[in-house]
């Protein structure tokens, strides 16, 4: 999850083609997985609110596997 999201900041950062079928489909991905942080921050900056909003769900997926993967490995 966080990999579709990190992949659609980098598309966003370097001005991907948006009329692309893959750019069009990892964005809808990332914007479905992200959509509770979609839009959280209010900077001025367009880019840094999409590193911001996506990047914080990309960072709590990250958080959140690493714990799964943790408590999966003890038992």
């Amino acid at each position: 999850m966080a990999a579709i999201i990190g992949l659609w900041i980098l598309m966003y950062l370097f001005d991907a083609n948006r009329a692309n079928d893959l750019v069009q489909f990892v964005q809808n991905a990332a914007r479905w997985l992200a959509g509770w942080s979609h839009d959280l921050f209010t900077f001025d900056a367009a880019w840094l609110r999409v590193v911001a909003g996506y990047g914080l769900a990309a960072l709590v997926y990250l958080l959140l596997g690493h714990a799964l993967a943790g408590r999966l490995r003890r038992y």
